[in-house]
């Protein structure tokens, strides 16, 4: 396993963020509206609402390489959510991210992105890690690039970065 996380009980942790797996009362917070304390003023966004209503078509999506929130640990605060598109097709698993405004430019999506691309390496089978990013959207290109993704494939308006796995995995 990598120094750059700890797995304690199916969560991630690094110096600054947990990656926590959704809990039946997050998610139906989310579907139905309702805010909860543990939540940054402006989570969830949209994208993460639109992930969590996709749960119930993609259960593996909760499963131990699923999708987590993104935690702010001193603040305890979820400010994000990320994950894996499980299961992997071909050795390659998609990974989807993203921070609330209000947290952004901290490095927080480098970080849990680097985190959870590692710990998608300790299943069996997966052999990379990619993201498709949207050109028009050079933050999340550079998200990507932090975290140890090359690009792999350029189109007209869109880019594939990808990660392998390091010499320790």
């Amino acid at each position: 396993m990598s120094s750059f996380f700890t797995a304690i009980d199916s969560d991630l942790s690094t110096d600054r963020l947990a990656l926590r797996r959704w809990n039946p009362v997050e998610i139906t917070a989310v579907l139905d509206g309702t805010r909860l304390p543990n939540w940054a003023e402006d989570f969830p966004a949209e994208g993460d609402r639109v992930i969590v209503s996709l749960f119930g078509d993609h259960p593996a999506w909760l499963g131990e390489y699923g999708h987590r929130q993104i935690i702010e640990r001193d603040s305890g605060l979820a400010v994000g959510s990320i994950g894996l598109f499980w299961p992997p097709t071909d050795g390659a698993v998609e990974i989807g991210y993203g921070v609330v405004a209000s947290r952004r430019g901290r490095g927080y999506a480098a970080e849990a992105t680097r985190a959870l691309t590692e710990f998608a390496f300790t299943a069996s089978g997966v052999d990379s890690v990619y993201a498709n990013v949207d050109l028009s959207n050079p933050a999340s290109i550079r998200v990507l690039e932090k975290a140890g993704f090359h690009l792999t494939q350029r189109e007209q308006n869109t880019a594939q970065y990808r990660a392998a796995p390091t010499a320790q995995h």
